[in-house]
């Protein structure tokens, strides 16, 4: 394992079943301490990369390197790596100390010191002696992060992990991860939320129709899309006609009683000056930044035949 390898570097992955291109040339690097999402609707491909950044299921094309090695050439490219595809799962007729004992002696080493930590870790010490049957699904959900973490990973990747949990067991989840990230292991975290990467992630992959649209950080995302600013005066009607007459307001709209446009500094105070001299005074005037959810429909709208492609995104949970 490379110390200066990237976590997670992908190139040209492609992945056909007969005349079903699932994968189109997926290209990411995750960097070390990132927490890394992994966007895009159901039936995007994300569940099929991440099986072959696992080295579960072979390219058609393309690379992985995980920490510099090919998981498809070596099994030791998966040290220090672990996480889930899809859901965990676990023999429900043991207790979650069973199994988790059963993936330490498969794992061999010093797996099984780690299982009361790991345990500690995603809340499950009280009921570790509990048969898995009787576990809810966000317990399950849990009890795979701890079985992960046996193997004391320096990368973890993690599918849809909030599927399917209540709001209260995404809530408990999203605390997980930023738990694991202040310890410092990268996270590739799979989701079709918006709102679930928007919260936790730094970097993020935006994949449609198996291609990707965007990668690199969100900061970056936000400040190409242009900044943009509401207003609140004593008189929209004439902060209106202000704006559509200063050089350089652009994507104007209202809604409600606030105006609703983007332009650089300088423009804007250019606006102000202008729209005191026009007698309606400023009530309000503040920045606003894109949300995740604009973002992403301004890069994927005109995908399919010139229109929006049709996704299956969720803004909150």
């Amino acid at each position: 394992m490379s110390e200066s390898a990237a976590p997670v570097e992908v190139r040209g992955l492609v992945k056909r079943y007969g005349e079903l291109t699932a994968v189109a040339g997926v290209d990411l690097t995750v960097e070390p301490g990132d927490v890394y999402g992994y966007l895009g609707p159901n039936g995007a491909g994300k569940t099929t990369s991440l099986r072959m950044m696992l080295g579960l299921i072979r390219p058609t094309a393309g690379q992985v390197r995980l920490f510099g090695r090919d998981p498809q050439v070596t099994v030791r490219a998966l040290e220090g790596v672990a996480g889930f595809v899809e859901a965990p799962r676990f023999y429900p007729y043991l207790s979650g100390l069973e199994n988790l004992r059963m993936m330490a002696a498969f794992d061999g080493g010093d797996s099984r010191d780690r299982i009361p930590s790991a345990l500690d870790v995603v809340d499950l010490a009280d009921r570790a002696k509990d048969r898995v049957g009787g576990y809810s699904h966000g317990m399950r959900q849990r009890l795979g992060i701890a079985a992960a973490l046996l193997r004391n990973p320096r990368l973890m990747l993690l599918d849809e992990p909030t599927t399917g949990l209540d709001p209260g067991g995404m809530r408990d989840m999203r605390e997980l991860v930023r738990r694991l990230a202040g310890e410092g292991i990268t996270v590739v975290l799979s989701s079709h939320l918006l709102s679930e990467v928007d919260e936790l992630c730094n970097r993020v992959a935006i994949v449609l129709k198996g291609s990707m649209v965007y990668e690199g950080h969100l900061d970056e995302l936000r400040r190409t899309a242009g900044a943009g600013y509401r207003l609140r005066t004593t008189d929209n009607a004439i902060a209106e006609r202000v704006c559509r007459a200063q050089p350089g307001v652009e994507n104007m709209r209202t809604s409600g009683a606030e105006i609703h446009f983007s332009a650089d500094e300088g423009t804007v105070g250019e606006l102000s000056v202008a729209l005191v001299e026009s007698g309606a005074a400023i009530l309000a005037l503040a920045p606003e930044h894109a949300t995740l959810e604009e973002l992403f429909f301004r890069l994927t709208e005109g995908e399919e035949n010139g229109d929006r492609a049709p996704v299956a995104l969720e803004r909150t949970a």
